[in-house]
Order: structure tokens, then sequence, then C-alpha cells
């Protein structure tokens, strides 16, 4: 799976976000590209951001950097760790879904 933006290790960590939670990639709406954050979307994406709409939070946009699973975003949002290996997530992200998601 490729990553965009700077991306500074194999677990989807960037520039921006870098702490031992930060492990998630989320694949934006407006270009199907996988970004660490909005940020790294900002920065290297030459259009701007397009949300996910409430009604395709069943499509998985959301990468585990950590074991590399892909979650739907409503699996996402309802988890505070990977469901397949159990890596935690940075909870602070949820501050950002209004960048991401149609809320």
């Amino acid at each position: 799976m490729e990553i965009f933006g700077p991306v500074i290790d194999d677990e989807t960590r960037c520039i921006h976000y870098h702490t031992e939670k930060d492990i998630i990639a989320i694949k934006f709406a407006c270009c199907e590209r996988y970004y660490p954050c909005y940020k790294c979307h900002e920065e290297h994406a030459q259009h701007p951001i397009k949300r996910w709409h409430q009604s395709q939070f069943h499509t998985r946009a959301i990468l585990c950097g950590h074991c590399k699973h892909e979650l739907t975003i409503h699996d996402y949002m309802q988890s505070s760790c990977c469901p397949q290996c159990k890596a935690a997530f940075n909870a602070r992200c949820a501050n950002h879904y209004p960048i991401y998601f149609e809320m």
C-alpha cells in the first residue's frame, strides 16, 4: 500500500504526527490516496480535501500502519485499537474527524 506525503517510518507516521500511537493513514475521498494526516495532504496534493459522506462510512479507508489491515471508517471511529492486531490508535485523532468525515 503506497502512503503519500512525508512519511518517516513503515508504520505511517509522518513529520506532523509521530507518537507511538500515530499509526493510521487515511484514504482521502478526493483522490483515493492514503496520507498519514490532513497536513500531509494539504502540502502534497494539488487539490482541496473532500470529506467522506456519512453514507460512505462502510468504505475501507483507514489503514493500520502496524499490520496494514484496512478498516471501514465506521469501524475506525468505533475503535481505540486495530481489530486485527490490537495496536492502539491515538484517541486525539478524533479531534480531526470533521476534516476527514462529514459529521
